[in-house]
């Protein structure tokens, strides 16, 4: 899990609304159904889409088991094990893994690069920025809040 440095707050009902980047990479439309998950202790709390009770790869209702958090069918399971419309996902290799791996950047050199991106492209999205980037959007969005806490403190 890993924080998105996005934060949003409660309307006076108790409602909140969640960010459009968020909703998209979780396939979250319209009208659709989240689940909530809660850990008191720590007072932690999460949501995923939910699926309901269907199977996980086929979308079936009938003859289910439940493995790993998930509900499979009983046809689903017998063509898991007889190896049945299954291929091997190539493993990487080592000079792929070393390419794609982000390097930390100093906020300085990225409040830069960001500034002349949004220059040349004022109508790009924040996940373009993060992608040209090499960062998460949530660090763009943090990036943003720099750059708008320069501004208005040189307005002053």
């Amino acid at each position: 899990m890993k924080n998105t440095g996005m934060t949003r707050s409660l309307d006076t009902l108790g409602r909140i609304v969640v960010p459009k980047e968020m909703r998209m990479t979780m396939s979250i439309e319209y009208g659709d159904s989240v689940e909530f998950f809660v850990d008191e202790e720590t007072g932690f709390m999460a949501l995923k889409k939910y699926t309901g009770v269907t199977c996980k790869l086929c979308g079936t209702v009938e003859h289910l088991t439940y493995y790993r958090a998930s509900f499979l069918c009983i046809d689903c399971t017998q063509k898991l094990k007889k190896n049945i419309d299954c291929c091997p996902i190539p493993a990487p290799s080592v000079q792929e893994h070393i390419h794609t791996q982000r390097t930390n950047q100093s906020a300085e050199k990225l409040l830069g690069r960001l500034r002349e991106l949004m220059q040349e492209h004022p109508r790009a999205r924040q996940y373009e920025y993060a992608q040209w980037l090499g960062v998460s959007q949530g660090r763009v969005s943090q990036l943003k809040k720099l750059m708008q806490k320069e501004n208005s403190s040189n307005t002053l």
